[in-house]
């Protein structure tokens, strides 16, 4: 599940990073965003730290089972965690990011704290610092999505970018709101609409 647009404002964004300061993914899925990510800071020789962030429990998750399946939520998310895992050691071995099983607002009280996180990959790494580019992808609803643009907009340094997921007009979810919320502080510009929203803080 990835826009096709969402790779064209990647590649813009790794291509014009303002700093050295980490990238960050906030929802990984099953890796494939992350992947792009990855071979992107390749192309462009960008030598930025990546990290990631997801605890695979979804906002959609209530009850024990997947919809009207025989398949539980538990083991949903045992797949789903698992497939990231092998799909980003297959495709970004040599470079892959610092994945950290915690929600967006853990991971961001983590990175205020400067703390020691282990990856999933079993690595510690010190989380915190600022960030040049953040794509927000995790809970779609207004107020985690708010949030997590919230806790960016704290780090991300001047001239480093934010792709907002699922924010074009009409997009299912409340995204769309956080994007125009974005606009009206006057402090962000709007680099491109691939649908979604690439912003870059002024």
């Amino acid at each position: 599940m990835l826009q096709p647009g969402n790779m064209d404002a990647f590649n813009h964004a790794i291509a014009n990073l303002p700093t050295n300061d980490p990238i960050i993914e906030i929802g990984s899925f099953c890796g494939l965003s992350t992947n792009v990510v990855s071979y992107l800071k390749q192309k462009h020789g960008a030598p930025n730290k990546f990290f990631t962030c997801d605890r695979w429990i979804f906002e959609n998750g209530g009850g024990p089972m997947l919809g009207k399946s025989r398949i539980s939520h538990v083991h949903y998310r045992e797949f789903v965690r698992d497939t990231f895992i092998r799909n980003v050691r297959m495709f970004s071995g040599d470079d892959s990011p610092h994945t950290i099983e915690l929600f967006s607002d853990e991971f961001f009280q983590a990175w205020e704290a400067n703390q020691v996180a282990t990856d999933v990959y079993g690595r510690d790494v010190r989380l915190g610092g600022p960030i040049s580019f953040c794509y927000v992808d995790g809970n779609h609803t207004y107020d985690f999505a708010k949030r997590d643009f919230t806790n960016t907009d704290k780090y991300l340094v001047r001239g480093g970018f934010v792709l907002l997921d699922d924010s074009a007009p009409g997009s299912v979810g409340e995204a769309p709101q956080v994007a125009q919320d974005i606009i009206e502080t006057g402090r962000y510009a709007v680099v491109a609409q691939t649908p979604n929203y690439l912003f870059k803080k002024l």
